[in-house]
C-alpha cells in the first residue's frame, strides 16, 4: 500500500502527488481535474483542496 499523506503534513520528497480522498468523510468537496495532481517539493506542506478548502489525503504518483 502506498504511503498516504494528509493536508498539513510535510512533503517527504519532491514529486507529483495525487488526490487520494477527503480527510473528513462528511466533507462535500470534490477535487476539480486540475486539483487531482499537485507538484510539491520536499519540506512544503500538503495543501487542502483549493476549491473547497477541505483537508485531503495525497499519495505519490508513479
Amino acid at each position: 500500500m502506498a504511503d498516504r499523506y494528509k493536508t498539513g503534513e510535510k512533503v517527504p520528497e519532491n514529486g507529483t502527488y495525487e488526490f487520494d480522498g477527503l480527510a473528513d468523510t462528511n466533507g462535500n468537496g470534490a477535487p476539480t481535474e486540475e486539483e487531482k495532481h499537485v507538484s510539491l517539493e520536499s519540506g512544503e506542506t500538503f495543501p487542502p483542496l483549493r476549491s473547497s478548502k477541505e483537508a485531503a489525503y495525497w499519495k505519490k504518483s508513479n
